[in-house]
Parts: structure tokens; C-alpha cells; sequence
């Protein structure tokens, strides 16, 4: 059977970078996420700019249900490049400072460039400048922008690994169906297996014990023949794998439920095989558990 699939369908894994450079500043956002019981969210900034933290998480939040997702941004300055800036207007107060000495000593010798750049002040590190308030708002603003769009690349490939789970799971469910109809061809004839078998048995011991009678060996095995009935459980497993399939076809936020019903059917093919009566329902009873921790390893990675 077709299972039709949701595009809202979402991993919690995912990778995402977005690098930008304005306001004398370039940057690179890197974010990452992976699985999660909830939503968690670990930004790992510069000194200084903690105050975009809060904006930044109630973008995630708006975006991201579950998973934990660790945002890292690095930040250069334009204008770091190792070599100091001149600054003209101290140069010029300190050239008209040695023309006054000179002028008061008229004999000394004129002051070299060297020692003028020597003087506090006349070089200075663009690093160690703090940008005015203005500035400082514009930069907040380009960084969060460019947080928003490394956002959106994010949940697009959590979106497009979600695509390809889906088709995961739905190649699963399909297994899952096709254990469960070997199973109902097997278990079709175990109850009668079962209480002829039975019979037999309890005949051979009333030739030793002529106080059971043919009626309570009959009820006997009718009792155990019953208790060897399977469909109960092979119809539970048919409906838990339809309530997966629907959920595939509802789209985003089905991890958890998913999950669930994974747990459903592990316990109806547990009962499954501890009632199997022949080689052949154990055989396929083992395969649906195993198929089952498949698609549950598969299930842990949706949103």
C-alpha cells in the first residue's frame, strides 16, 4: 500500500551557515542541530553581544519544535589587520608641541617621524575602539538578520532530511504489512493445530489415567487452543500501522506519536511470538521485531 507522505515532514538534524560583512564588521553564523527530547537552544556568542541573545531564541522558537540546536557566531572587525591607524589630529598636536621646543631651543635637532609615532596617542588599534550606540544597533541588526536567514536554510534541510525519512518509514510500514499478512497466513491454522495436537497428547495420557474424560480433553484443548489465538494481536498491528501511515500523510510534530505506536507494536509482536504455536509464526514474528527497532531507530530522528 501507498503511504502518501507530508512535505511538512521534518528531521531534527540539520546544518546551516550564513556569512555577511556591513557596519565595519564581517560575520558567520553556524548552526547545527540534532535530536532532542524538547527544544534546546545554546548560543555560543562574542563578548558584548548578549543583548541579541533573546530575539535570536524566539526565532528559533518560532521556527524549531524539537531538537537541540547550538548556534555559534564569529565576528571580525573590517578593519583589523594587524597594522595601527595613524591618528592626524594628535600628529599635528604633537609636531606643533616640538616646534615650540624648537623654538625654545633653537639648537636642538628637529624631531624625527619616529619619534613623533612614538608619542602616546599618534597610533592607535582600531581593536581596542568601542563603536558608538548607532553603530553598535546596526550591527545587531545586520547579525540578526543573517541569524534569520541561517534559520530558514536550517529548517529547509531539516525539512528535506524529513523528506527522505519519510520515505524510510513509509518503505518500513510496508514491511511491517507484508510480515503481518505472513503472519495471518500462519496463524490462520494454528488454533486447530494447536488442539489437535493437544488432543493427542491428553488421549495418550487418560490411557494411563482413565479419570479424564473424552469431554475434558476436549474442553481442554478447546481452553489452551483459544489462549493460542493470535488474530486478536495481528489485528492490533494492522491498525497501529495504519495510525503510522496517517501520521506520515499529517506532516510535521509526529515524532513523539510516532514513537508511541512504535511501542504498541513491539508489544503486540512480543505477544505475537510468545503465542506462536509453529517454526514458521516464530520465524515471522522474530522479523516483525526486528523491522519494528527498525523503524522505531528511524522514528527518533522526526520532529
Amino acid at each position: 500500500m501507498h503511504t502518501p507522505l507530508s512535505p511538512d515532514l521534518a528531521s531534527m538534524t540539520g546544518f546551516a551557515r550564513d556569512r555577511g560583512e556591513a557596519h565595519g564588521i564581517a560575520w558567520v553564523w553556524e548552526l547545527k542541530s540534532v535530536n532532542g527530547r524538547g527544544l534546546d537552544l545554546r548560543f555560543r556568542l562574542p563578548p558584548g553581544w548578549d543583548a541579541i541573545e533573546p530575539g535570536l531564541r524566539k526565532a528559533a522558537e518560532g521556527r524549531l519544535k524539537r531538537g537541540s540546536l547550538s548556534a555559534t557566531l564569529s565576528i571580525r572587525r573590517q578593519d583589523e589587520t594587524g597594522r595601527p591607524v595613524l591618528d592626524r589630529a594628535a600628529l599635528e598636536t604633537a609636531i606643533a608641541l616640538a616646534a615650540e621646543v624648537r623654538a625654545l631651543l633653537p639648537d636642538s635637532p628637529p624631531p624625527r617621524a619616529t619619534d613623533l609615532l612614538a608619542l602616546p596617542g599618534v597610533l592607535r588599534s582600531t581593536a581596542l575602539e568601542e563603536p558608538d550606540e548607532a553603530l553598535m544597533e546596526a550591527r545587531l541588526g545586520a547579525v540578526a538578520e543573517s541569524f534569520a536567514r541561517a534559520l530558514a536554510a536550517l529548517d529547509q534541510a531539516r525539512r528535506a532530511e524529513g523528506a527522505r525519512l519519510g520515505a524510510v518509514l513509509a518503505a518500513r510500514l510496508a514491511e511491517l504489512e507484508a510480515l503481518v499478512a505472513e503472519a495471518e497466513a500462519d496463524a490462520a491454522t494454528q488454533p486447530r493445530a494447536v488442539r489437535d495436537r493437544l488432543v493427542a497428547s491428553l488421549r495418550a495420557l487418560a490411557s494411563e489415567t482413565p479419570a479424564l474424560s473424552e469431554e475434558r480433553i476436549a474442553a481442554e484443548a478447546a481452553l489452551l487452543a483459544s489462549r493460542a489465538d493470535v488474530r486478536e494481536e495481528l489485528d492490533r498491528l494492522s491498525a497501529h500501522i495504519a495510525a503510522a501511515r496517517a501520521l506520515l500523510a499529517e506532516g510535521r510534530l509526529v515524532g513523539r506519536r510516532l514513537d508511541f505506536l512504535t511501542q504498541e507494536l513491539t508489544r503486540e509482536a512480543n505477544t505475537l511470538c510468545a503465542k506462536a504455536a509453529s517454526r514458521s509464526l516464530t520465524a515471522t514474528g522474530l522479523a516483525l521485531k526486528a523491522a519494528i527497532e527498525q523503524f522505531r531507530e528511524q522514528v527518533q530522528n522526526l520532529e
